[in-house]
């Protein structure tokens, strides 16, 4: 059992060079030797930029008049989903900006059993995995993309601090409306992730250590969370000299967190997002060797890249899908990692509750 404590000083690690080294030294281990060596990839599709939602980070907030609006066709969508399938990609992962309107839900729900159903093949029988992300809905809702497809929901809280919340947020959205959506997602049967931004003006090492505390307590089964990039279009960006000069000590806390969520959930899925490689090209490669085991190559079309922008300085914008994956898969090779083909990916952490709650022994 790790305390409030115990995670803090994992956490501080990242302010010694022998201590941080310790730190991936520990989280590696641990990754290999509870999940092994394989690294997932999720064909990410950012289908629509359009929001209802005004979080003062955000660079596609409602209010952001700058901004180019598109939503993607049902059949560009699926093209990109196929092109992944073929790829041996196993899972995709669909993000949005956030809407609840009927026409948006009727769209989803049936773009979703579109995929299912066109991308069932020899290598996927049941078609590609698929995690979704586009905030907070009803239950009823919920259920709805559940039964068309989606398995895997990540809905990021961003920080579990209601004082933060606060800051980052117009009071309209609420930390308790969030929980209460992982709650649902949890009841429907989804494997539920969430996430958080590290390096929040204002943000402590405790801040940090209660999210890890969160994740483990509410049983999350993936984690997507990283590093919080000022975007200039926005209410924060008033912190943007600040979050500039501190960005190298926000990577190394990022790091830290991967490898102390690691540590303190062992099976679960981690993501090293693509923030990471924003401060440091060689990021999301780092994130694998700090405890993450689940890529997110981008499968967006490039004309469309530059109009999702939750933060500033977001990477390859101009490369496309192919090259991202040659270029993604040298690198994890060259790490003595290897990419996981034609498979979902799904998060051994849940398989263990499944497991759990039928009955079954563990490995059965």
């Amino acid at each position: 059992m790790h305390t409030l404590d115990d995670i803090v000083a994992l956490l501080q690690s990242c302010e010694n060079e022998e201590q941080f080294a310790r730190l991936q030294e520990e989280a590696l281990a641990t990754t290999l030797r509870e999940i092994g060596p394989e690294v997932h990839f999720r064909g990410l599709i950012e289908f629509s930029n359009i929001c209802s939602r005004d979080c003062f980070y955000c660079g596609i907030r409602k209010s952001n008049k700058k901004v180019e609006r598109y939503c993607l066709s049902a059949e560009e969508i699926i093209e990109l989903a196929e092109w992944s399938a073929k790829q041996g990609y196993g899972s995709i992962a669909l993000q949005s900006g956030e809407r609840s309107d009927p026409a948006f839900i009727d769209f989803v729900e049936e773009t979703l059993r579109q995929i299912k159903s066109k991308t069932r093949s020899a290598a996927l029988l049941n078609g590609l995995g698929i995690t979704l992300c586009v905030g907070e809905q009803t239950k009823e809702t919920f259920q709805r993309f559940f039964d068309a497809g989606a398995h895997r929901y990540l809905l990021r809280i961003e920080t579990t601090s209601p004082s933060l919340f606060r800051q980052i947020h117009p009071s309209k959205q609420s930390l308790q409306t969030r929980l209460r959506s992982l709650e649902y997602l949890k009841e429907i049967g989804y494997q539920t992730g969430t996430g958080v931004m590290i390096g929040l003006p204002g943000q402590t090492y405790e801040d940090l250590a209660r999210d890890i505390l969160f994740f483990k307590e509410f049983d999350i089964d993936m984690i997507g969370m990283g590093p919080y990039l000022s975007h200039h279009d926005t209410p924060m960006s008033l912190y943007a000299e600040e979050n500039q000069k501190n960005r190298l000590h926000i990577f190394k806390k990022s790091l830290a967190m991967i490898a102390a969520t690691r540590i303190v959930c062992p099976k679960i899925n981690i993501a090293a997002t693509t923030a990471l490689q924003t401060i440091d090209p060689a990021g999301r490669i780092d994130g694998l060797r700090f405890g993450a085991n689940v890529l997110m190559p981008q499968t967006t079309p490039p004309g469309f890249r530059r109009n999702y922008l939750l933060y500033e300085g977001k990477p390859a914008m101009d490369e496309n899908a192919e090259e991202t994956r040659l270029a993604l898969e040298r690198e994890i090779n060259e790490i003595g990692r290897q990419v996981s083909k034609n498979r979902w990916g799904d998060s051994l952490r849940f398989y263990e509750k499944v497991r759990s709650a039928s009955g079954s022994p563990p490995g059965k």
